[in-house]
């Protein structure tokens, strides 16, 4: 109802969170391990969960925005990876629609299959997203 208010932030969130829902989605469902994640993405910035529910029943009415630099870049991508991965499931649709994702936020198509799988690497041996990211930019001239 107020969206005309909200700052380039809040909207960047709630695309961000919307993209994750569609990303839990592309397997046919949203499992409550994925829900989860989501949430708990949103709570990291500030969001209550009941706003993040509310924000994934609705996600027509947001419109989305994409990162303005590359920290936010990655770490929308390193999000859909690790949301990818939340279900102990890689499921084929999930796997295109990260790479899909990748290329929108704008990284070289030739590259994000190598990101996305360095990423579910990184998530899967427990490293930090700080040493994933710095690993990631050995590779990546964005």
């Amino acid at each position: 109802m107020f969206s005309f208010f909200e700052s380039e932030a809040e909207k960047k969130l709630k695309s961000h969170i919307t993209n994750l829902g569609a990303l839990a989605r592309a397997d046919g469902h949203v499992d409550p391990t994925e829900m989860e994640f989501i949430i708990s993405i949103g709570k990291r910035h500030g969001m209550k969960s009941s706003q993040v529910r509310n924000l994934l029943s609705n996600v027509e009415s947001i419109k989305p925005q994409m990162p303005s630099n590359d920290t936010e870049r990655f770490d929308q991508i390193y999000d859909l990876v690790e949301m990818m991965l939340a279900d102990g499931i890689v499921d084929e649709n999930e796997m295109e629609f990260c790479v899909n994702m990748a290329v929108r936020l704008g990284f070289r198509k030739s590259i994000v299959g190598v990101l996305v799988r360095r990423i579910s690497i990184g998530v899967k041996d427990g490293l930090t997203r700080e040493q994933i990211r710095e690993d990631a930019q050995s590779f990546l001239n964005y």
